[in-house]
C-alpha cells in the first residue's frame, strides 16, 4: 500500500508541474507586457513635464527580454521516524521554480532620435488613423501644426498655437467643420484612384521586355506610329473630402493628384464642397503636421504658458458632439492625486491624465493616442551598436 501511494504521488506532482510550466508562463508574460507599458506610460508623463520646463525629452525602449525558467522537482522514500520497527514508508516530494530575466533597455539617440522624434509624421500614418475611427478633431489638434488654406489671392497658414490667436481660432474651427462631417459619417479619406500612361518606341521593347510589361501594365500597340502605350492603375495621395472622390472624372482626379504632388510628405490636403454635407462653408487647403518632439513640446507648454482656451464653431458648421477646451488636460499637483489611473512625479510635482468629469473619456482616448502615435515612430529598437543597459534579476 505504501509503495502504491508513492508512485501516486509522484504522478499527481509530475502533472502538477506540467500544469504549473504554461501558468507560470502566461502569469510572466503579462507581468512584463504591463511592466513596459506602464513604463512607456510614465515617460510619456515625464517628458511632458520636461517639454514644460523647457528641458530636452529622453526616451529609453527595451530592446530585447530573455527570461529562463527551470522547473524542478524531487521524490523518493524514506522510513519513518516512528512506528513498527520504522516499516512505514513515507514519500519526501520537493520542487521549486526558478526564473531569471535578462532585460537590455536602449536610449533612443542619434539618427534613431532624429527619425523618430523629430521628424514630421507622414501624412499616410493620419489617415490610417482615421480609418480606425478616431476623432479627427482630436487627432488633428494633436498631429497638425498649423492649417494652410488655399484663397484667390495665394494661401494662408494659420497656426495651432494659442499665442497665435487668430491662427488658433481658425484652425479650432476648421476642424470642428471636419468633425461635424465625420460624426454625420459623411467624411471621406481616400487616396486618388488615378490612371498612368507612358508611350515607349516599339522598337526599344525586346520579347522578354514585352514580356515584363504584361505583368505590370496594360499594353497598347499603335501601329500608325510604332509605338507601345502602357497604362496602370495607381494610387495617389490621399485625400479628405466630403464627397466621393470616385465619382469625380478621370482628369479632376489629375488634378487633384497633381495639386497634391506639390505638397510635403507630411502635408494631408482636404477638399470641402459645396453640393454636399457640410458645404455651406466650402474650404480647401492642407495640414501641416508635427513631429512627436513637437507633440510633446504643444502638451507641455500648455500647462501654463500657452493655455488653450474655448473657441466657438463657426456659424456655418452643423452641430458636433464634442469641443473640449484642452487636446489633453492634465492634472498637475504637489501631492499624489487620488482616483486617476496613472501618475508620475517630475520637476517635485506629481502629472497625471485627467480622468474624472465629463471629459474624461475624451482625455483617455487623447493619451492613447500620444502612445500609439509614438509606438508608430518605431521602426526597430536597436540590439547593439549603442550604449544599453542590461539587467539581470
Amino acid at each position: 500500500m505504501p509503495v502504491i501511494f508513492l508512485f501516486l504521488s509522484l504522478f499527481c506532482l509530475t502533472m502538477l508541474l506540467g500544469c504549473l510550466s504554461p501558468v507560470t508562463l502566461t502569469r510572466a508574460v503579462i507581468a512584463y507586457d504591463e511592466a513596459i507599458t506602464e513604463s512607456q506610460s510614465k515617460q510619456l508623463l515625464v517628458n511632458v513635464a520636461r517639454a514644460q520646463h523647457h528641458q530636452p525629452i529622453h526616451f529609453t525602449g527595451v530592446s530585447n527580454i530573455a527570461a529562463t525558467f527551470d522547473f524542478r522537482f524531487t521524490a523518493g522514500a524514506t522510513p519513518a521516524l516512528t512506528g513498527d520497527a520504522s516499516r512505514t514508508i513515507l514519500p519526501v516530494i520537493g520542487g521549486s521554480v526558478a526564473e531569471n530575466p535578462t532585460i537590455s533597455i536602449a536610449p533612443i539617440e542619434g539618427e534613431e532620435f532624429t527619425q523618430r522624434l523629430l521628424t514630421p509624421f507622414h501624412e499616410s500614418k493620419l489617415t490610417l488613423l482615421l480609418r480606425q475611427g478616431i476623432d479627427i478633431d482630436l487627432l488633428l489638434r494633436l498631429m497638425a501644426k498649423e492649417l494652410r488654406l488655399n484663397h484667390s489671392d495665394g494661401a494662408v497658414a494659420y497656426r495651432n498655437n494659442p499665442s497665435d490667436k487668430t491662427g488658433y481660432e481658425m484652425f479650432r474651427r476648421v476642424v470642428l467643420h471636419l468633425s461635424a462631417i465625420q460624426d454625420h459619417n459623411s467624411l471621406y479619406v481616400e487616396p486618388l484612384s488615378i490612371e498612368r500612361t507612358w508611350t515607349i518606341p516599339a522598337d526599344s521593347v525586346t520579347a522578354e521586355g514585352f514580356k515584363a510589361l504584361e505583368q505590370d501594365y496594360q499594353v497598347s500597340y499603335n501601329g500608325k506610329d510604332k509605338t507601345f502605350t502602357l497604362r496602370k492603375q495607381v494610387e495617389g495621395g490621399t485625400l479628405i473630402t466630403n464627397y466621393d472622390p470616385n465619382l469625380l472624372s478621370r482628369e479632376e482626379r489629375v488634378r487633384l493628384q497633381n495639386e497634391n504632388e506639390q505638397g510635403l510628405p507630411h502635408d494631408v490636403t482636404f477638399d470641402i464642397r459645396s453640393g454636399h454635407y457640410g458645404g455651406n462653408w466650402p474650404l480647401k487647403g492642407d495640414f501641416r503636421l508635427r513631429s512627436f518632439n513637437a507633440m510633446l513640446n504643444f502638451l507641455g507648454l500648455s500647462i501654463d504658458e500657452e493655455p488653450e482656451y474655448h473657441v466657438d464653431k463657426d456659424v456655418r458648421t452643423p452641430d458636433v458632439t464634442e469641443n473640449p477646451v484642452k487636446t489633453m488636460d492634465l492634472v498637475v499637483s504637489l501631492s499624489a492625486p487620488s482616483g486617476l489611473d496613472l501618475a508620475m512625479k517630475s520637476h517635485g510635482h506629481y502629472y497625471a491624465v485627467n480622468t474624472t468629469g465629463t471629459q474624461a473619456r475624451w482625455n483617455r482616448e487623447a493619451f492613447k493616442l500620444l502612445s500609439q502615435l509614438f509606438q508608430m515612430t518605431v521602426t526597430e529598437v536597436p540590439r547593439a551598436g549603442i550604449p544599453s543597459i542590461t539587467i539581470a534579476k
